[in-house]
């Protein structure tokens, strides 16, 4: 007679935040260890994967039929694409990488090995979101529905290079606090699954309120410069200029300090306090 079979066990098999905490640093670790090339190549695609997203959200955005609430936040989930493809299938994203601060405050990394790992990473990204502006461009795509969707990159990158630097600043802390939050929670799970899953809302949330991301702005506002040009207009150059300053500036401060460095706190120095004879 057979045994009856028993249902399966389902457990909550989730990283413990102090588990987040250390994995956390010891990627830190990594990441200031990678070879030059892989560096810059990841964060092309970084860059690239990222402006997919931005892609994505403009898409729905353009689409007025949407009630405008329901348009931001589901823009928003479709923007999560960028940071699901970043953390799958493998890339180096600047604003990610400030979480590099942990592994900083643990003297695990130099001052040096940030500075280096953010500076390349972020030129990087820039050339991956240009490079994706242009084939975007190339491919039509802004023309599509009836010009609609051209309309809206155009609209968006004119309120992106007017904001005031303050309010460009306070919104880039706000975005990456949320993406980092994004990061650390995604790097609980244990599954492709639990990673989309863990990105999703926090991702949603910052695009919903309109908050600024800085890899992101490298796409949406060289395409409408190129959407301007190929109309007989100037691009504004320096807006892009006067958006990105105060935007890393804030993506800096939200993921590094407010995310990366108050975990430390919670986690990592009493730890370490332990561990002192």
């Amino acid at each position: 007679m057979k045994e009856p079979v028993s249902a399966p066990h389902f457990a909550f098999d989730a990283f413990s935040p102090p588990e987040i905490a250390a994995r956390v640093s010891d990627l830190g670790v990594a990441k200031s260890r990678l070879p030059f090339t892989s560096l810059v190549m990841l964060g092309v695609l970084a860059g690239a994967f990222i402006g997919l997203g931005a892609m994505f959200n403009v898409i729905v955005l353009s689409d007025a039929s949407i009630p405008i609430a329901l348009r931001r936040v589901l823009g928003g989930m479709v923007f999560s694409l960028g940071l699901f493809l970043v953390l799958v299938a493998g890339a180096e994203l600047f604003t990610g990488n400030n979480l590099l601060a942990m592994a900083w405050a643990e003297r695990k990394v130099t001052t040096l090995d940030v500075l280096y790992n953010w500076t390349v990473v972020c030129v990087s990204n820039l050339v991956g979101a240009i490079g994706l502006a242009w084939l975007v461009f190339l491919s039509g795509h802004p023309g599509n529905d009836g010009g609609a969707v051209a309309e809206t990159y155009l609209r968006i990158a004119a309120a992106k290079t007017s904001l005031p630097p303050l309010r460009a600043f306070a919104s880039g802390v706000l975005c990456n606090v949320l993406v980092c939050s994004a990061v650390w929670v995604a790097m609980a799970g244990r599954s492709v699954t639990d990673k989309l899953l863990a990105i999703v809302l926090p991702v949603a949330a910052f695009v919903a309120a309109g908050f600024e991301h800085s890899i992101a702005n490298m796409y949406l506002i060289p395409l409408a410069m190129m959407l301007q040009e190929s109309a007989g207009h100037t691009p504004d150059v320096a807006g892009l200029a006067r958006n990105l300053v105060p935007v890393i500036a804030g993506n800096i401060v939200g993921g590094s300090v407010l995310v990366a460095l108050v975990y430390h706190v919670i986690y990592i120095r009493p730890r370490r306090g332990e561990e002192s004879p």
